[in-house]
């Protein structure tokens, strides 16, 4: 594949061709426990990692995130479209102006 951009649909598209029979064998249940880690190696990056360390760690997260889409049959695109695509949940504005003491 070579560089080039790649849109959410093509990014789980192209998750799903390469780990979905593993995925789906190891069930959404391990597959988040693999997430977790990730989670945690994004964290440590975020600390006290390299920008290379950071970028690796939140495409691992990104990468185990779209795979337990894939198994629990999410459409990503569909989810992020319904949930932002008319501005932020809370306000319904594009630049969110909710209260900073509640979660947008």
């Amino acid at each position: 594949m070579n560089q080039h951009e790649i849109t959410f649909s093509e990014f789980q598209h192209l998750i799903k061709e390469m780990y979905f029979e593993k995925d789906a064998e190891r069930g959404i249940d391990g597959t988040f426990m693999w997430l977790m880690e990730e989670v945690g190696e994004l964290a440590s990056a975020l600390r006290a990692g390299t920008l290379d360390d950071k970028t690796e760690e939140f495409a691992d997260c990104l990468a185990w995130l779209t795979t337990i889409a894939n198994v629990a049959g999410v459409d990503l695109t569909d989810s992020i479209r319904r949930k932002y695509g008319h501005g932020c949940p809370g306000c319904g504005q594009f630049v969110c102006s909710c209260d900073d003491a509640g979660k947008p």
